[in-house]
């Protein structure tokens, strides 16, 4: 299980997380949703070591170090691969550091992404670009797949075949947490939806408890974030300046 108990982190003396507890346990496929800013972000790098917090991160009940992160691997919008590698080599430098490292489903999603072996990632589309990240990081054999924003520049097809794709291809043990817009596009593809709101977990609730209420994820949104339907129409008015009838 991955664990964070705790968790805060500032800027500048701004809270971008605020005492964050949230549990992962093998298996889950848990959407992270927030407006810009909420601490999305922050939150993954906060995971990985990237940037110092307090509080507690663990997996399993023991600290996250360099003995256990190859069980967590992590695609980002920003991209983690080597620019200069094409991802023919990016295949054999993760079959040298990563014994679990999955050949197989590398291949599979280079073939389904038609993406090419041997040019340089730097030389990619935007969309291949996140592609790469995305194969690289369900190809290295974690235990717990951390995906921020990792859609980016990809077209509506691709994206919505990618979500039936890997439905397919995770198994039983493989944790996913994917941060994400996309609200009405991963629906029906996650178990569980995490919302996240000025660095504060507001929202923790499965999908098939939302089914049970009838409730969309939209919904579920809207009200935990007391979303105004009217605040368009107040908003035109004042910029307007028409009266209300």
């Amino acid at each position: 299980m991955l664990e964070l108990k705790q968790v805060s982190k500032s800027y500048w003396g701004k809270k971008a997380l605020d005492g964050v507890d949230l549990a992962l346990g093998p298996g889950e496929i848990v959407g992270l949703f927030g407006e810009n800013g909420a601490g999305k972000s922050t939150l993954m790098k906060c995971v990985f070591g990237f940037i110092r917090y307090k509080g507690a991160i663990t997996l399993d009940g023991e600290p996250i170090t360099n003995q256990n992160i190859t069980r967590l691997s992590f695609a980002t919008c920003e991209h983690s691969f080597f620019p200069n590698l094409s991802p023919e080599s990016h295949r054999q430098f993760y079959q040298a550091h990563f014994p679990t490292f999955r050949d197989k489903r590398f291949r599979a999603l280079m073939d389904f992404f038609e993406l090419p072996y041997h040019k340089p990632a730097f030389n990619l589309s935007t969309g291949q670009k996140n592609q790469l990240e995305v194969i690289l990081a369900l190809s290295q054999g974690a235990d717990y797949i951390l995906m921020d924003e990792p859609f980016a520049g990809n077209d509506v097809f691709n994206r919505e075949d990618f979500y039936k794709v890997l439905l397919g291809i995770l198994e039983p043990n493989e944790t996913v947490l994917l941060s994400t817009h996309l609200l009405e596009e991963v629906e029906h593809f996650i178990g569980r939806a995490v919302l996240l709101r000025q660095g504060q977990i507001v929202g923790d609730v499965t999908t098939m408890e939302l089914e049970e209420q009838g409730k969309t994820l939209m919904d579920f949104v809207k009200e935990a974030y007391h979303y105004q339907s009217d605040r368009v129409i107040r908003a035109l008015k004042d910029l307007t300046g028409e009266e209300e009838p």
